[in-house]
């Protein structure tokens, strides 16, 4: 292995899952991967939306939609079955996956506390453990397979909406993190974090429409977050130039939390 980019940051012929890769910023990273050579499955709770994103993506390279609903304990088993069925190896998942709910404090639903508990910090765990043994088969000392889970910055600091639910399972999540990347460091398993900042999503969609200038301003690099800053670090992580790296939480945000 060279220093030359096409080789330091290579993911050619690896194995790739990404969760919520229908859209938004799991659909970002799927197309890198895709565009650089990898084998990407990705998987959403809509069937069609998972088809389409697939489908489109396939013309740029190989992608397979393998749709699930990996917030119930049954789907993550079944998620896991297809991909063991297709694939002796797990080269790098991504848990990106994620939901968010915004109340008043007064009236914060339980339903929306565990709604999204579920999905943004149980979900990776489970999918991580159900998923091991293809992970563990694609991973060497020379190069480690890997694990991304899609944070926010809304875990490393207080957000101006009320989504009480969503920043705490954001900062549970970093930690997560941390604590699988200890663990799994004798696998031959690198387990990193993303913070992104704001991006265009689904997610961020409403809240984009109403506030994007002065979102843009709060923003020191003074602009939202774009496709190609979300495939970078992702390529980075899961290349050569990313596997002596683990255990870190990377901020993609313009430099929003360091204004903050």
């Amino acid at each position: 292995m060279g220093m030359k980019i096409d080789s330091l940051f290579s993911v050619e012929g690896k194995v790739v899952l990404v969760t919520g890769g229908s859209r938004g910023i799991g659909k970002m990273i799927a197309r890198g991967f895709v565009e650089n050579g990898a084998r990407t499955y990705i998987t959403a709770r809509n069937a069609d939306a998972c088809a389409a994103t697939a489908e489109e993506l396939a013309r740029l390279g190989n992608c397979i939609a393998l749709p699930s609903d990996i917030s119930s304990m049954a789907g993550i088993a079944s998620l896991a079955a297809q991909i063991a069925g297709r694939e002796k190896a797990l080269h790098v998942l991504v848990n990106n996956a994620g939901a968010t709910w915004s109340a008043p404090i007064d009236e914060y639903p339980e339903n929306g506390w565990d709604k999204v508990m579920a999905l943004d910090v149980k979900s990776p765990f489970f999918l991580t453990q159900a998923l091991l043994p293809q992970l563990r088969a694609a991973a060497s000392h020379a190069d480690p397979a890997r694990i991304i889970n899609i944070g926010s910055i809304d875990g490393l600091q207080v957000p101006d909406q009320d989504t009480y639910a969503y920043a705490a399972s954001k900062a549970g999540i970093l930690h997560l993190s941390r604590m699988l990347a200890a663990r799994l460091a004798k696998d031959h398993i690198n387990v990193n974090a993303v913070a992104p900042g704001p991006f265009e999503s689904k997610m961020m969609a409403a809240t984009i429409a109403a506030h994007h200038d002065e979102m843009v301003a709060a923003v020191p690099r003074g602009r939202l977050g774009e496709p190609e800053d979300m495939a970078g670090i992702a390529l980075y992580l899961c290349s050569r130039a990313g596997s002596y790296v683990t255990g870190t939480v990377i901020r993609v945000d313009g430099g929003l939390v360091m204004n903050a």
